[in-house]
């Protein structure tokens, strides 16, 4: 069943928003050829508490860590290691929060250094994928909508999309109704009400989209061992705008 939100309990999940996003951006201000990815579960953790919150992975179905940290070919889930980051890597950091009782969710897949083309245009395809699929984030309009909008634009790119994890709902539980695809046809699936609150989150491969379940039992990689991107906002259903609950913004003023 979906749980819609009432106006006072979505400003709790923006809460939550803002304060993942901001601990994104502290741990991409430590991202660099050099570093260790434990090194950075460490960072945002301590970020996180901070801020008088909680890690929302940390202990979710077992998992023994603050962020899930994906390198290259990982596409999401990655543990955080020993693995020293290198010049023209990639690494999805995705990150959760728990504040005042409701749940925080978002990703970013940054650049180790300088990248090459194909990983360049791999990023900037699936976040462009990502915010097509928030433009259809709107009342009236249906999950499918959102899939549609974020598989076409990637396979058109020559891209291929992860079919085993989708987008979801969040709120006072951090995996809820409705589970969001990457991909899909318009017109189908739940329709969209103010209210509901998301994630959307499209995870992109280079090659084809055969995936790998890892012997840690949480790590999915792919198959072919090309890379893959991971990028992940919330969003509010409010009419005819989508409202953002978590941004890339604090991200993108530390490039600056």
């Amino acid at each position: 069943m979906i749980s819609f939100k009432t106006k006072e309990e979505i400003e709790l999940l923006q809460l939550n928003g803002d304060l993942v996003s901001k601990t994104l951006a502290e741990v991409g201000r430590h991202i660099g050829p050099g570093v260790k990815t434990i090194e950075l579960d460490k960072i945002a953790e301590t970020f996180i508490r901070d801020h008088d919150a909680e890690p929302a992975f940390l202990g979710y179905g077992g998992f023994p860590y603050t962020l899930c940290i994906s390198v290259n070919e990982a596409i999401v889930h990655g543990f955080p290691s020993n693995y020293v980051l290198k010049e023209g890597d990639i690494v999805s950091i995705d990150c959760g929060t728990k504040y005042k009782g409701f749940y925080g969710d978002s990703a970013y897949t940054f650049s180790v250094g300088e990248i090459g083309e194909e990983n360049r245009r791999l990023l900037e395809i699936t976040k462009e994928s990502l915010y097509l699929g928030l433009e259809q984030s709107v009342r009236g309009n249906r999950v499918g909508d959102i899939s549609y909008a974020v598989q076409r634009h990637a396979e058109a790119a020559g891209f291929s999309v992860v079919r085993e994890m989708v987008g979801h709902g969040i709120g006072k539980r951090l995996h809820e109704k409705p589970e969001v695809p990457n991909f899909g046809n318009r017109g189908v699936g739940k329709k969209l009400q103010n209210g509901m609150v998301f994630c959307v989150e499209p995870m992109i491969n280079a090659g084809g989209r055969a995936v790998i379940l890892q012997d840690d039992g949480w790590t999915l990689t792919t198959q072919d061992g090309k890379n893959s991107a991971h990028f992940e906002l919330m969003v509010a259903v409010e009419n005819n705008t989508p409202k953002l609950l978590s941004t890339f913004k604090f991200i993108e003023e530390t490039k600056s």
